[in-house]
């Protein structure tokens, strides 16, 4: 197995052992259920399909209600695939931090980053402003500036940096660390920061 489903608990710190301190993000990774296992003869690839938190039957559709039911599992609220597992767990067996990390292991972490709306060039792509007061600037310190070319070709051409919609995307932030495991609370403390909000839904891989 090269990953679980984990929950973003918040951000902590922790001294290390030789007395520096490290920020960490506290990710609560309860046993995630093996909801299907995926082979070549049957599904073209080899995976294992894991299931995280409680949900409610009425808020889950028929069909995976369904899926569910043949797993032999309580509805899930979050489901993943992880390719290529080494891990012998069978449909309906949970699979815990242990089976997967331990302290030191280097991770991947992958989240939906916080949604900031729309948000202007300064923000969004670390534009550095006007900054020019002195000349005659008024209210401009944070605006794009030209954006248009020449009479050819005489449009705004396509991808350039401006203005809209930030956040609210899949990030990967590479190369973390697992500073510390709490198997009797389901707890694990990632060196460094992780995208989304409290409470959102990470997935912690190798």
């Amino acid at each position: 197995m090269n990953g679980l489903i984990g929950k973003k608990i918040g951000m902590t710190s922790i001294f290390n052992e030789d007395g520096t301190n490290i920020a960490c993000t506290v990710v609560e990774a309860l046993p995630n259920v093996v909801t299907q296992v995926k082979d070549e003869d049957s599904d073209g690839y080899n995976a294992i399909q894991v299931g995280y938190g409680e949900k409610k039957e009425k808020n889950t559709t028929k069909p995976l209600l369904k899926h569910f039911e043949k797993a032999g599992v309580s509805p899930k609220s979050k489901l993943v695939e992880f390719r290529d597992c080494s891990i012998g767990k069978n449909v309906g067996e949970e699979i815990t931090i242990e089976d997967v990390f331990a302290e030191g292991d280097s991770v991947n972490a992958i989240g939906t980053s916080k949604g900031k709306g729309f948000q202007g060039v300064v923000k969004r792509h670390g534009f550095r402003g006007v900054n020019d007061a002195t000349h005659g600037q008024h209210n401009r310190s944070r605006a794009p500036g030209s954006i248009g070319a020449a009479s050819y070709p005489a449009k705004v051409v396509k991808g350039m940096r401006m203005g809209g919609r930030d956040g609210g995307r899949r990030v990967k932030m590479k190369n973390l660390k697992v500073v510390k495991i709490f198997t009797d609370k389901n707890l694990l403390l990632i060196s460094g920061a992780i995208p989304g909000h409290k409470g959102s839904y990470v997935i912690i891989e190798k």
